[in-house]
């Protein structure tokens, strides 16, 4: 996941001449990036609400999907290999358009039941695991539907809970403990962080 900015990197790679090598799924972050990641996202838990990250959600959603008609669909299965933005792990910068939105799907399922089962007041053993929710290079066009589906089952997991600053909470490897509120507004968040990484793969397969 990505809460920054990446302005910042410059230059784009398209396709390498063989698979690069990148740090393993679920290596996280250098320590002053995580740092600096778990004090914006504390910053945006204290501002936010859930009618804005609602908003967020779905002007991003918006947003992913004008990008994805831009990209001629015989591209939108080609891995484009892209500097690391800030906030990104390692291993999720040579992904394609139809893998960002698969890896939305996947996480955007997970939180809509991590909320749903918070909101009903049931304890959720184990943490989740950024190792775990890689996408599958093998993704099909049929991600695109899917990926707008799992947002609908995120904001109606939110709706259904009638208080989303909720007793019981569940981990998340870099932010730690969250309650529904706080994984309501990682959605957003992430949200944007990963159509911000379709933009950057839309210009490597542009240029």
């Amino acid at each position: 996941m990505n809460l920054f900015s990446s302005e910042r990197d410059s230059g784009l790679h398209s396709k390498p001449a063989q698979d690069p090598e990148l740090a393993a799924p679920g290596a996280g972050l250098p320590p002053a990036e995580l740092w600096l990641a778990r004090r914006l996202f504390g910053f945006a838990l204290r501002r936010g609400n859930p009618g804005r990250f609602r908003k967020r959600i779905l002007e991003e959603r918006h947003r992913i999907h004008s990008l994805v008609e831009r990209c001629p669909e015989p591209k939108r299965s080609a891995r484009v290999l892209i500097p690391r933005p800030r906030g990104l792990e390692d291993s999720s910068r040579y992904w394609s358009v139809w893998m960002v939105l698969d890896h939305l799907r996947i996480t955007n399922d997970a939180m809509a039941g991590i909320i749903g089962e918070l909101g009903a007041g049931r304890e959720l053993e184990g943490a989740a695991s950024t190792a775990t929710v890689k996408p599958s290079p093998e993704v099909t066009g049929t991600i695109e539907a899917a990926f707008g589906e799992s947002c609908d089952r995120v904001l109606e997991a939110a709706a259904s809970v009638s208080e989303l600053k909720t007793a019981g909470r569940f981990a998340h490897p870099w932010f730690g403990p969250l309650d529904a509120y706080g994984w309501f507004a990682l959605v957003a968040l992430h949200t944007r962080l990963h159509r911000g990484q379709i933009a950057k793969i839309l210009a490597g397969l542009e240029a």
